[in-house]
């Protein structure tokens, strides 16, 4: 079956926000680059993956995903949901089995877990939910065939996605993916982040030498 992994990916000069207590916008912008990054070289390094979309009107953006070799879509209209969603209509158009809509913040990304969690994708129309180390929102959605569950991400989107996709008629259930569960938002995953490639040797090349430098900066 044929599969498409989508990026909703915001503008960079914007993103991570909430770090700015412990980053300027500079370094923001690198650090989100680097994870984004980090995401498309699992992305390809998967097997079951057969293209990636990312959906973003973010110019840098835009080359490091063409840089990557993944496909590139304008986003129309701001917000995660609505770029996730023409991810899901471009699937559909191209006659994509299944669609995989991942985050670009999750730098720890292992490309054979995510073989794994493909390879789960039996029944249709199916959803599988992928929540994140709270257990409360939703870091990816697996979804078989692509319009088989509306995205609806945000606060607490584990539940309301397995609750609209029983609404819905499509079988959900959730699983868990250690290398999808940390995404980067606040200055706790930071510090969990930083821990966790502390115990590791390789991985997330782009993100561990960014930071790195910062800390090299600041010495």
């Amino acid at each position: 079956m044929r599969t498409l992994a989508v990026l909703p990916i915001k503008n960079f000069t914007e993103a991570k926000q909430r770090l700015e207590t412990v980053l300027t916008p500079g370094p923001r912008r690198a650090l989100a680059e680097a994870m984004f990054s980090d995401v498309l070289t699992a992305l390809r390094r998967s097997h079951a993956v057969e293209d990636i979309l990312v959906v973003t009107r973010d110019n840098g953006g835009q080359q490091i995903a063409g840089g990557h070799g993944a496909l590139v879509l304008d986003d129309e209209e701001p917000g995660h949901n609505p770029a996730a969603l023409l991810g899901v209509q471009y699937a559909l158009e191209h006659e994509y089995d299944r669609v995989l809509l991942v985050p670009g913040d999750c730098p720890m990304l292992d490309p054979r877990e995510l073989d794994s969690l493909i390879a789960r994708a039996h029944e249709t129309p199916s959803a599988l939910i992928v929540p994140d180390r709270h257990g409360t929102g939703t870091n990816a959605l697996l979804l078989t065939p692509p319009d088989s569950l509306a995205p609806a991400f945000g606060p607490d989107s584990r539940d309301r996605h397995a609750a609209n996709a029983e609404a819905a008629g499509t079988t959900a259930e959730v699983i868990e993916v250690a290398s999808l569960e940390l995404d980067i938002d606040t200055p706790e995953d930071l510090d969990v982040l930083r821990a966790t490639l502390e115990t590791m040797h390789g991985g997330a090349a782009h993100t561990r030498g960014m930071l790195s430098q910062m800390l090299r900066s600041r010495a």
